[in-house]
């Protein structure tokens, strides 16, 4: 009994080697269906920070995040997109969760789409910096990412303001296309402020975060 018994563990023996490359390609490799369920987890707990990084600076700086003098310092938090996709998503939610606290419907459906619009095309401009950029984004080629940004609520949110919050005055100026078009500077203004000023505190931040994450997870 001996000898079949040697010839049984001989037959088992050439798959182990195969059961063990399996279980290490499982394991190990970041991109298997296994650890889809950890990105996603690791993607949502990003997005909800940033989501909440975004109402709490909003309600912080409350004076200057709604109505015509506007410079809504969250805004920087667009920078987020190029580090990581949660992003995107975060910056948009939280804008509604900001948005419903400024009591219009017009600000919260229409608000809100002027960012998501700023988001769609702000991802194109992220994709093409990290082909060019790898993962490292110096400060010169962040300006690019708040382009959409600033233009899109230049053109969005005065109307927003002026049919949502009954802003039809803008110092001396009453008639609708005048009050609209020192809106849109104003938001402009305001936003170019939020993005240049705050967004590369930002990227210096999130650089620094993501050199660390790395150095942890080697």
């Amino acid at each position: 009994m001996i000898i079949p018994c040697v010839r049984m563990m001989n037959c088992r023996t050439p798959n182990i080697p195969n059961i063990y490359h399996i279980y290490q390609e499982i394991t190990i490799m970041p991109e298997n269906s296994i650890n889809k369920t950890k990105i996603t987890t690791h993607h949502l707990t990003q997005g909800a920070i940033i989501a909440g990084l975004y109402v709490v600076l909003s309600l912080l700086t409350y004076q200057f995040s709604y109505l015509e003098i506007q410079c809504r310092v969250a805004e920087a938090l667009c920078m987020t997109i190029f580090f990581t996709p949660a992003g995107a998503w975060g910056v948009c939610v939280g804008c509604f969760i900001t948005n419903l606290f400024g009591g219009s419907w017009i600000d919260t459906v229409f608000g809100t789409l002027a960012t998501v619009i700023a988001v769609l095309l702000t991802l194109p401009i992220t994709k093409s910096l990290k082909k060019k950029c790898g993962d490292s984004l110096d400060i010169l080629h962040s300006l690019l990412i708040p382009i959409p940004t600033v233009l899109v609520n230049a053109l969005i949110i005065p109307f927003v303001l002026y049919y949502g919050y009954g802003v039809v005055s803008m110092g001396s100026a009453t008639a609708r296309w005048a009050v609209l078009g020192l809106m849109a500077f104003s938001v402009g203004a305001g936003e170019i402020i939020s993005c240049y000023v705050f967004g590369p505190i930002v990227v210096k931040i999130m650089s620094i975060v993501k050199k660390h994450s790395h150095n942890v997870s080697e």
